[in-house]
């Protein structure tokens, strides 16, 4: 079985939950500010600049005032596990026990942290080592490699070209139920057909010949890849 790094220093949760975000605001292009960080675990800019100080005395990241934080190798590996946990769990309580994808961030939340590096293998071997959790996003493997992330939103999308939906960014449940009615999922195939300017709606044909108008605030949430790209 291989090492745990997270479980060999007796992290906490607190630090765990900090560096799993740093992790994904480093990845996603949105800057590791004290203000973005704190927004992301909704706790003041204080704790977050406390935290911060902390972690780089444990070597788990560099951080300078107002220029953010920089993971370091240790961080960044204990970051990868606690992301694949809660990844390989969101497939897990999706597949094998039946919850829909609006309620699995949450629950995946409570349990990451507690799990067994030996129930994370059983997990993965369980639902034939999957390279990505229901929302789309990629699944670390084991050794810290992260599978490729769409890249492109809807929203920057060209008119007319055929793509795949590759994730959705954002886990809030209201967006992810009204996703799934609309059918906006993963896998799915679509086409920008039109754009309204000045960051107006954008017209989205789905399979079948489906046509939804979706708003920017949503577009600027779902990803997606060309369809000739896809692996």
């Amino acid at each position: 079985m291989r090492e745990s790094l997270k479980n060999n220093m007796g992290l906490s949760q607190s630090v765990e939950d900090y560096l799993k975000v740093i992790y994904v605001l480093e990845s996603e292009g949105e800057g590791t500010t004290t203000t973005n960080i704190a927004n992301a675990l909704d706790v003041s800019s204080a704790s977050v600049t406390n935290m911060l100080k902390r972690l780089a005395k444990m070597n788990l990241l560099e951080y300078e005032s107002y220029k953010g934080a920089k993971l370091t190798d240790a961080g960044n590996k204990i970051a990868l596990e606690i992301l694949r946990h809660h990844r390989l769990l969101e497939l897990y309580l999706k597949e094998v026990m039946g919850y829909s994808w609006d309620e699995v961030h949450d629950e995946a939340e409570k349990l990451e942290h507690h799990i067994s590096e030996q129930f994370e293998d059983r997990i993965a071997e369980l639902l034939n080592h999957p390279t990505h959790d229901p929302h789309g996003d990629p699944i670390p493997s084991k050794d810290g490699i992260m599978p490729t992330m769409a890249q492109l939103s809807i929203s920057e999308a060209e008119k007319n070209t055929p793509y795949i939906i590759g994730r959705v960014k954002d886990q809030d449940p209201e967006l992810l139920r009204y996703l799934e009615k609309i059918g906006v999922l993963p896998g799915s195939k679509i086409e920008v057909i039109e754009k309204a300017p000045f960051d107006g709606p954008v017209k989205i044909r789905l399979e079948d010949n489906v046509e939804q108008m979706l708003g920017q605030a949503v577009a600027s949430e779902v990803y997606v890849v060309e369809a000739d790209k896809q692996p």
